[in-house]
């Protein structure tokens, strides 16, 4: 199966949603007239791509449809595709540096399969020829642990871990310097994902940015928050959350085959400036794959 082919199948709910609705709005006419314009903007708000993403969407759409003349339903699809794709960005990956630790610190609430996406990185890089380590950072559960336990069994990756309930960033110290012994490309480091107490969530990654900033200076570490779309538009209260707490590098959407909400990628980057790096399409390892922004639109948005 190629790579469009997972995002069609990943992507089908929200496709089929979107294209029913559509559908529907455009059966009376060949042609979009405000009102019509007015429920598609209804209609993508409802797919969860946002208030503000879906207001820039149908501005977008007007100032085209006066701009040509053309508002046939080909036209209009067109122009929306344009806009997401505007609002989307371009393709971004995780960029490892080839001769140097680079430490991934993972980031995200419970519940939107964080530690599972731990365990998919480290096959996939492993498939690459690269050397990982996994670091059960998040001591608060312990079934956390024992899930990147697991992980760490199936794909043949060192889990550098302590008892539930030891401070994470001693965990991360045992982990950044069993990384430098075993000359590790990649360290893979689990936390927890507590919000209902913001302080000491800032509390906590700042203690374990500080460790490894002083016990591995010269490596390029990286945040990774994980988000679960079918959380619809609170995925984008957990982005200004943990945004508060570190630096986001990157963001991974998991789940986006469980609802028809894969709109939320839209209203991720029309309200936060990190680029969107993963898609979780299904349960397997294969579906984690890297974020294609023109890939999402097109199988999103059929012609």
């Amino acid at each position: 199966m190629g790579l469009f082919d997972s995002f069609k199948r990943g992507l089908n709910k929200t496709s089929e949603f979107f294209s029913k609705g559509f559908t529907r709005i455009a059966a009376s006419s060949g042609k979009f007239d405000e009102d019509m314009l007015d429920e598609l903007e209804e209609l993508l708000v409802m797919a969860d791509c946002g208030v503000d993403a879906s207001s820039k969407i149908i501005d977008h759409v007007k100032a085209e449809i006066k701009r040509t003349g053309m508002d046939s339903k080909e036209s209009v699809l067109g122009y929306v595709k344009s806009e997401m794709l505007g609002i989307l960005g371009e393709k971004t990956t995780i960029e490892l540096e080839p001769d140097k630790l680079n430490i991934i610190i993972m980031v995200g609430v419970n519940g939107t399969g964080k530690t599972t996406t731990c365990g998919k990185l480290a096959l996939n890089w492993k498939k690459q020829g690269k050397k990982v380590i996994l670091a059960a950072a998040d001591t608060f559960r312990a079934a956390a642990v024992e899930q990147l336990k697991a992980w760490g069994e199936s794909t043949d990756t060192t889990v550098i871990s302590q008892e539930a309930g030891s401070d994470p960033a001693a965990v991360c110290y045992d982990a950044v310097h069993a990384a430098i012994a075993r000359k590790a490309n990649v360290l893979i480091i689990d936390t927890a994902g507590r919000l209902h107490n913001k302080t000491n969530l800032m509390n906590e990654l700042t203690k374990i940015y500080r460790v490894i900033n002083r016990e591995a200076p010269d490596a390029n570490v990286k945040s990774l928050l994980i988000i679960d779309a079918t959380t619809g538009q609170n995925a984008i209260l957990q982005a200004q959350a943990f945004g508060e707490a570190v630096s986001l590098d990157y963001i991974g959407i998991t789940k986006l085959d469980g609802s028809s909400k894969g709109g939320v990628a839209v209203a991720l980057r029309s309200n936060i400036n990190s680029p969107i790096v993963l898609a979780g399409l299904g349960e397997a390892a294969e579906d984690l794959v890297d974020f294609d922004p023109e890939l999402f639109v097109n199988s999103l948005i059929k012609e």
